[in-house]
């Protein structure tokens, strides 16, 4: 483990051990989950803008798209348990 050093303003601090003492737990560990907690945001962010850029790339690529409509009504009839036709790719470039 490697040691690094964290400098908080003093109302940050009282708040992150207060929030630890809630918790049961010292305040490092409190710290050490909020980052962990902050960097696997991050990238799981990250992951999402790379699926989306590719989508794109793909959507340009291709001239096909899905209709926004057609997706919604298929995910509120999947979510309540219908059975639903997966929607089509249509050209949307001319």
């Amino acid at each position: 483990m490697v040691t690094t050093s964290l400098k908080l303003p003093g109302e940050l601090k009282r708040r992150a051990a207060l929030a630890a003492e809630t918790q049961g737990i010292s305040p490092h560990a409190f710290m050490l989950n909020a980052i962990e907690q902050a960097a696997t945001a991050a990238e799981r962010r990250a992951g999402f803008v790379a699926d989306a850029l590719a989508a794109k790339e793909k959507l340009m690529a291709t001239g096909k798209g899905y209709d926004a409509d057609e997706v919604h009504a298929y995910l509120k009839a999947r979510a309540s348990g219908k059975q639903s036709d997966k929607p089509r790719a249509k050209t949307w470039r001319r």
